[in-house]
């Protein structure tokens, strides 16, 4: 989310301090100390896609490294569900299986055509810690990959970002023209500041005869620490502590769950917390920054659908629906991507 763009000149003065002084320490607490990269060892996993390649969401689907594996909640799991004796939908995320939920969905800006390949996976949870101070802790934590290709089918584009809608990153491949490119934006073999990580700031996948998107996911926090391609067959080198293949299936199955009795939403369907992931209350969030968003449930995992509930990823409440990611020409463009 942006929280040190440069303020509009016709807002009130004291929303320019306010908002400057909580930048800067939310940038103290979670943004500004880089985050090391983590070597591979025994507990690190590695989640492939398990399906042949025959459909385009099956041949685009990234591979996953996750680190500290051995802990419960940095594993990839299945959403489930159970009603308790009031009712109430409880969801948990189970990590003995991974599931990676899926979209695919085409959009146009006013030069060409694309479509998104959306990629959703999910965590137990986001552990509370002060050292390191894990802003984000809460339940049924997520994360969206989005793959965007062009008419030819060729991979111009990646976005990632927390299934709430913070720590965005946009990445393009050697495919996209540098005219679509964001002003003075960096060369192959550079990296970006995301928050504290350090992605590249393009990704070559030209050279490559089957080229697999690897999606490095910083234990605990389960940020995105760094994006890579490489061929299939060198997936799983030294190092590795173990291999998974997971299984894909349609995030229309999010919305029925199964259950003894039926079937219930992994999400609210109405109400004030519509569209919002069951159980996934970010209390630190809801503390230090609701009050500067406007929004009493920011840092709260959400559909990625139209559900009235922007996918905003911007703090900035003037910004919410311009830099809503569910119209996502409108937010290429809110971002400076000329697509």
């Amino acid at each position: 989310m942006d929280m040190i763009h440069r303020l509009r000149p016709d807002r009130p003065a004291a929303i320019k301090v306010l908002l400057a002084v909580s930048s800067a320490l939310l940038l103290m607490t979670v943004g500004c100390a880089h985050h090391m990269p983590i070597a591979l060892d025994g507990t690190t996993h590695l989640y492939y896609p398990g399906s042949s390649g025959a459909t385009l969401i099956e041949r685009f689907a990234p591979a996953f490294m996750v680190y500290d594996a051995q802990q419960s909640h940095n594993r990839i799991g299945r959403p489930w569900a159970e009603v308790d004796n009031k009712g109430c939908a409880l969801i948990r995320i189970d990590p003995d299986e991974a599931v990676v939920f899926t979209q695919q969905i085409p959009f146009a800006t006013a030069t060409a055509d694309y479509t998104n390949l959306v990629y959703r996976i999910h965590f137990p949870k986001v552990p509370f810690d002060l050292v390191p101070f894990n802003l984000t802790a809460g339940r049924n934590a997520g994360i969206l990959v989005v793959m965007t290709v062009d008419r030819r089918e060729k991979l111009v584009l990646v976005t990632t970002v927390g299934t709430c809608g913070c720590y965005k990153a946009l990445v393009p491949t050697t495919y996209l023209d540098d005219k679509a490119l964001p002003d003075a934006w960096p060369p192959l073999g550079d990296r970006i500041a995301i928050y504290g990580e350090q992605l590249p700031a393009r990704l070559d996948v030209s050279a490559l005869d089957q080229p697999r998107l690897l999606v490095h996911l910083r234990p605990d926090v389960h940020r995105v620490m760094n994006l890579e391609v490489t061929e299939d067959k060198d997936l799983a080198g030294p190092g590795v502590g173990l291999t998974a293949a997971y299984r894909l299936a349609p995030a229309a199955s999010l919305w029925q769950l199964p259950t003894l009795d039926g079937t219930v939403s992994m999400f609210h369907e109405d109400g004030i917390l519509k569209g919002h992931v069951k159980g996934a209350i970010k209390p630190l969030e809801t503390l230090l920054l609701s009050w500067l968003s406007f929004d009493l449930f920011v840092g709260m995992d959400k559909a990625y659908a139209d559900t009235g509930n922007p996918f905003y990823t911007s703090l900035k409440p003037w910004n919410r629906e311009r830099s809503d990611m569910w119209h996502f020409e409108r937010f290429l463009t809110f971002w400076g991507w000329r697509l």
